[in-house]
């Protein structure tokens, strides 16, 4: 017989199960209990058999621990062990000159969202350079034009004009215009808030969850979960 789903409690087939936090689900029932995100079984942190999103995850609180002797001997205990753990790394990794980083989803997120940024101020700069480039130069106001005039003609009698040359101009970002559905608070540097009803421009997807725009209210650019915006 097949199981019920966790979230809906409907039957659930082979073809769309879902097996985690010791319950069955639907593939579109696996979401996020507070945003209703989406999950799979990368993203998901479980919590009281409940799936939720890094962002949503409930926060564990901490009690105070009373300064018995005991309690003391054993923080100094686990101090020379982490000393004693950390010279012996420091050993190993002697002489190697750098550390290996996880290649993980988040990092290849912050990655992405770090190139998608340099691009940006790369197309900035290089729009900047062009209108200088342009412009035409300053004009002299202490000689007189009429003096003037006959070098002109000269430089332009003994040298030749040129074509000028194209200039490339990046192409436009694309992006679309979004209107927030809740306020968001950043929680990462490379992240933006903004309130209930705010539009965002020149959006562009990063991955399911996650896009990046510009808030028109603030001017502030950087990543903006893709569950709190709509198309506008």
């Amino acid at each position: 017989m097949n199981p019920l789903c966790g979230r809906c409690n409907k039957m659930v087939y082979p073809t769309e199960k879902v097996n985690c936090l010791d319950k069955y689900w639907h593939k579109g029932c696996f979401s996020c209990e507070v945003c209703k995100m989406t999950l799979n079984m990368k993203n998901y942190q479980g919590f009281d058999k409940k799936p939720y999103c890094s962002m949503h995850y409930p926060k564990s609180s901490f009690t105070s621990v009373i300064d018995t002797p005991e309690n003391l001997r054993l923080k100094q205990q686990s101090m020379l062990n982490s000393q004693a753990l950390y010279k012996e790394e420091f050993e190993k990794n002697k002489g190697k000159g750098f550390s290996v980083v996880a290649d993980t989803p988040e990092m290849q997120r912050v990655k992405k969202t770090q190139d998608q940024i340099s691009n940006i101020k790369y197309h900035e700069e290089f729009e900047k350079s062009r209108f200088s480039s342009d412009a035409p130069p300053p004009v002299n106001s202490s000689q007189d034009p009429q003096q003037q005039q006959p070098a002109i003609q000269q430089t332009y009698s003994s040298q030749p004009v040129s074509a000028p040359v194209p200039v490339a101009v990046p192409p436009p970002s694309g992006g679309k215009r979004y209107r927030a559905l809740y306020s968001y608070a950043a929680a990462d540097a490379d992240e933006v808030s903004f309130q209930e009803g705010d539009l965002i421009a020149d959006v562009q997807q990063i991955d399911e969850g996650w896009m990046y725009g510009r808030i028109e209210r603030t001017g502030q650019q950087g990543m903006l979960p893709a569950n709190y915006v709509q198309p506008f």
